[in-house]
């Protein structure tokens, strides 16, 4: 039997010397390693400045007048939140889920990490990082996470003390805004305000427990957790955080019981620039942005330029978000009507006969077209796929739809429709409350406010008659209605008479039953500089040259300036000029640039009175009278018509006292167009959407839109307006004769 070794004090005092050096030396190389790792010896640590800023692609946000979001502009689609605006549903579901002692612990949940590794060493396998950790990881963490142990360590070691960094500098509500902020959360949306947005069509402070129980579940795996993708998973998922949450006891067991039977009860919304309000107004407002950016020289402190797809901009616009919804609702409403009537107006007929050039152009100008030259095709090659059958996605106004038809025939599928733009603007101030450029951003991205001009037909006759009423003339003076030659401004010009009404009429009548006669008569007496000088001093900025025919519309311009002219009537002669800007920030909230209209007193107040009588003329008794017998709209509202030739263009401009309207309405190729005036006049194409826009803003009184009546000028007004009191004047006393004070 072998006799037991026993240790002396000197064995136990050697063997205790090497355990404390082990642990001293153990010690002493994770010290080293963590200093080494804080001085950057692993990998860049951010600075604290890095901490404060992160960099992160923020959506820059658009805001309207009534505070609504009406859109982004995004590389990735994250808006920043406050934490007083996020649910606490979000919050305790979060905490529950990831990190039930995130409160107590400061960065590093170190009774959380042995007791993780001891269930990994039995294969259990689950992770130890903190909110605070998974923070870090998410911000500063530019590399892929590493899959070997031993390149994982130093990044492990890096996030670790970023992580103490974080609490040290921030609170726990920054912490965990700063996350929520940041994450993932598939379908184009990080952060928890998008997500809200994109899933539920809610915002951050409005989700219920369910709703944020499915929001952080899908952090374990965007797409394993998605619940457009794996609904049943991720239905399983949020059950399971809503057991956490009521463990926690977040949620009662009535609260409990209630959510974890409910369905996921999506309102799926994903976030698309072709998508949502005003998408013709986002994209022009964002040229004008990025435009005025560089001609201001406006950058960031390190001297880059600002990106509004990544620097989180606050953009602030004067457009309405219910007038807007009104505007593009009435567009969608009639159109849908309309192109009805042209299609039918068409069937059986080639409006192409006589017109193939507009096919070629139209090809030439494709997308597709120009893909192939860049690829070396030949014209014959072209020519052949253009002529094969192929799938593809066309728009209808009853949706979207997926067929299969030749790139020509797409051509002119496409050459039939009908387009149309509406602007309505405050006249008082020059504030833009609508725009609406086209009537599909996806299909047809270029914009019929501002970009686009056509001609503007007889919605150009009010400048006309406004020159004469400065220059003297009554809206009372009658004029015998026959053709009438304008002689002395280069070659002579006498209109076509259509729709001609025989006898004497006031030019208040004139203008309400628009008579080119007429017209072509105050022409005569005021002469073509002077009314181009005035529409150019309301703001048109297309060329007008002085030539008669101008009295008719025969130059061009866009809604945006037609619609800034006629509200000069309504202001008192002021024109402001429209504006749909008014400030933009950076994301820290400092002012970076503002806007504001300039102003310009374009005629003389008791003119643009008078002219307010004369275009309600046009609704009582002229071309816009639909309005009142169709559409029931009786209080007192201004407009005119306008048709240019072969119905080519409709417009209608619309005038109430705090509202004013520009509607245009025409094919892409003034060839297409309406045969019959009946149907292609701007009284039918055009003025049926003010119409219903402007009765869905009178039905809805939070605007603030009233029906009342133009105010007279201030001193009152010397001019008479009734024109039975204006005859008995002319009889009774022949000094104040018109034509004789005039010299006619």
């Amino acid at each position: 039997m072998q006799k037991k070794e026993t240790l002396n004090k000197s064995d136990i005092n050697k063997y205790n010397g090497v355990f404390w050096k082990f642990i001293i030396g153990f010690v002493l190389l994770i010290t080293i390693i963590i200093v080494a790792t804080s001085f950057g010896l692993f990998g860049e640590l951010p600075s604290f400045r890095d901490l404060e800023n992160p960099k992160s692609n923020q959506a820059s946000v658009i805001y309207t007048k009534d505070k609504v979001e009406l859109g982004n502009y995004f590389v990735q689609n994250r808006s920043s939140i406050r934490f007083q605006d996020i649910s606490p549903n979000v919050i305790n579901a979060l905490i529950a889920t990831e990190d039930e002692r995130f409160r107590e612990h400061s960065g590093i949940d170190f009774k959380r990490t042995f007791t993780i590794i001891l269930y990994n060493l039995i294969g259990r396998k689950q992770g130890a990082s903190t909110i605070t950790q998974q923070l870090a990881l998410n911000l500063f963490s530019d590399e892929a996470r590493a899959k070997s142990v031993w390149a994982r360590l130093p990044q492990k070691l890096r996030e670790l003390i970023v992580a103490v960094k974080l609490e040290r500098n921030y609170t726990k509500e920054e912490i965990i805004t700063m996350y929520l902020n940041t994450v993932d959360f598939g379908n184009n949306s990080f952060g928890i305000k998008a997500a809200a947005r994109t899933y539920f069509n809610t915002t951050a402070n409005k989700l219920t427990a369910a709703q944020a129980a499915t929001l952080i579940g899908i952090l374990k795996g965007v797409t394993l957790y998605s619940p457009t993708r794996n609904p049943e998973r991720s239905l399983g998922r949020r059950n399971l955080i809503l057991s956490k949450m009521h463990e926690a006891e977040y949620l009662s067991d009535d609260e409990y019981a209630k959510e974890k039977t409910d369905s996921l009860h999506l309102h799926f919304k994903p976030t698309n620039h072709n998508e949502g309000l005003a998408t013709y107004f986002r994209a022009i407002l964002k040229q004008d942005i990025q435009k005025t950016l560089k001609d201001l020289s406006i950058s960031k402190a390190d001297g880059s330029s600002y990106d509004l797809d990544r620097d989180g901009l606050r953009i602030y616009t004067t457009i309405d978000s219910k007038m807007q919804r009104y505007a593009e609702e009435a567009q969608r409403e009639y159109m849908k009507d309309l192109q009805q009537q042209f299609n039918q107006h068409w069937k059986g007929m080639n409006p192409f006969k006589g017109n193939e050039n507009l096919l070629i152009q139209g090809m030439h100008r494709s997308d597709r077209y120009i893909a192939l030259k860049e690829n070396g095709k030949s014209d014959d090659e072209i020519k052949k796929d253009f002529n094969t059958p192929t799938k593809m996605e066309i728009f209808s106004w009853k949706g979207n739809i997926d067929t299969t038809m030749t790139p020509m025939d797409s051509i002119k599928y496409y050459k039939m429709f009908l387009r149309n733009s509406m602007m309505a603007m405050d006249p008082s101030n020059g504030e833009v409350r609508a725009w609406v450029g086209g009537i599909d951003f996806e299909h047809f991205k270029y914009d019929q406010v501002k970009m686009g001009t056509r001609q503007v037909g007889s919605t150009a006759k009010p400048f006309t008659y406004t020159v004469g009423i400065e220059q003297g003339l009554s809206p009372c003076y009658k004029v015998n209605n026959v053709p009438f030659t304008v002689k002395g401004y280069g070659e002579d010009w006498t209109p076509r008479g259509y729709g001609s009404i025989p006898g004497y009429l006031t030019l208040r009548t004139a203008l309400a039953k628009s008579q080119n006669y007429i017209t072509a008569w105050v022409m005569q007496q005021v002469g073509p500089t002077q009314v181009a000088t005035l529409i150019k001093r309301m703001g048109i900025t297309t060329p007008v040259p002085p030539y008669p025919s101008i009295a008719l519309g025969s130059f061009e311009a866009s809604v945006y300036d037609m619609t800034g002219a006629y509200s000069a009537f309504v202001n008192h002669g002021v024109w402001n000029e429209p504006i749909y800007l008014t400030r933009v920030e950076d994301k820290n909230g400092n002012l970076l640039f503002e806007r504001k209209s300039k102003v310009v007193q374009a005629l003389n107040e008791e003119t643009a009175y008078v002219m307010t009588y004369m275009l309600k003329g046009v609704v009582e008794q002229g071309t816009g009278v639909r309005l009142r017998y169709k559409y029931g709209l009786n209080n007192p509202i201004g407009g005119k018509t306008g048709t240019t030739n072969d119905n080519s263009d409709g417009w209608f401009m619309g005038i109430t006292p705090q509202l004013v309207s520009g509607v245009w309405t025409g094919c892409e190729d003034r060839a297409i167009h309406f045969r019959s005036t009946n149907l292609g006049e701007g009284a039918n194409t055009a003025l049926p959407i003010f119409a219903l826009f402007i009765k869905k803003v009178y039905a809805d009184p939070s605007l603030g839109i009233k029906k009342g009546d133009f105010s007279p000028p201030k001193g009152g007004s010397t001019i008479t307006l009734d024109c039975d009191q204006y005859q008995n004047q002319e009889k009774s006393d022949p000094a104040t004769k018109l034509d004789e004070r005039l010299g006619f």
